[in-house]
């Protein structure tokens, strides 16, 4: 399905630190969400890399793929544990357990982008979340990750 304009309004990032066009699937009950990324020669540091054909092709940076670990990690927590960015939840990144870049994503197709909770523990003004990722581009594995990330209700004060 398109992006949900509440969904995009409600994200910490504008469309341009977004970089999601579509969400794929959701799936509460497995803890899953699935997202597509464009892929382009100009995405932020992609656009910016010295290419050479051999030595240094142009591809999307791992930099900007754990970027997207947060983006995706969004779209679970607005879909999956319904925490809202206007209700002041927001989330950080804790800690990268694991991350293996398995293969170079070249600009053109597009990247499918997966997020799994695999332990959420969840109190009145904060969550604890670890995920699990993978990103594929067409059937070709590029990232897998294991990342925990804690979501903090943040109150306004006068």
């Amino acid at each position: 399905m398109p992006l949900d304009p509440y969904f995009v309004a409600d994200c910490p990032y504008g469309p341009e630190g977004l970089l999601l066009d579509e969400v794929l699937r959701i799936d509460r009950d497995e803890s899953l969400v699935v997202a597509r990324m464009p892929t382009h020669d100009a995405l932020p540091l992609t656009r910016e890399q010295r290419v050479h054909p051999i030595r240094h092709p142009r591809h999307v940076s791992g930099g900007l793929m754990v970027h997207m670990t947060g983006m995706v990690a969004f779209v679970h927590a607005f879909y999956v544990l319904d925490l809202r960015h206007h209700d002041g939840w927001i989330g950080y990144g804790g800690r990268i357990h694991s991350a293996r870049f398995r293969s170079l994503a070249k600009p053109g197709e597009p990247l499918t982008l997966e997020c799994k909770g695999s332990q959420i523990r969840k109190g009145s003004k904060t969550v604890l979340a670890r995920y699990a990722f993978r990103f594929f581009q067409a059937d070709t594995l590029v990232y897998e990750g294991d990342q925990t990330a804690m979501w903090s209700l943040v109150e306004e004060h006068e």
